[in-house]
């Protein structure tokens, strides 16, 4: 899987974003190396309903396998995508695994 070139990592921020119409979508993060906690995904309400949120959640998976990093999805939309896409739970965690019933 290929990063999306329009989705960038504010570091400084702890967060990557997603501009759209005039607006920016996130997801909030924690990074401790080798865990990378997810705490929050937003999407303005203007753009709810256009998958912006899943294609933030693949493309921080993906970030997440090419740096070798262990998702923690301390966030409810990037468990409900894990328990919804089980093929990805190889990033995440496995004690977040085992809670969140995904395959260990």
């Amino acid at each position: 899987m290929t990063l999306d070139p329009e989705i960038t990592d504010n570091a400084e921020l702890h967060r990557y974003e997603l501009p759209v119409d005039g607006q920016v979508a996130v997801v909030t993060y924690n990074l401790s190396p080798p865990n990378l906690m997810i705490t929050e995904t937003l999407v303005p309400q203007a753009l709810e309903g256009r998958g912006i949120a899943s294609r933030l959640a693949r493309h921080v998976i993906a970030d997440a396998r090419a740096r070798d990093l262990l998702i923690l999805p301390v966030c409810p939309f990037f468990a409900a995508f894990f328990q919804k896409h089980p093929d990805q739970a190889d990033v995440v965690h496995p004690a977040y695994r085992i809670s969140l019933g995904l395959p260990t």
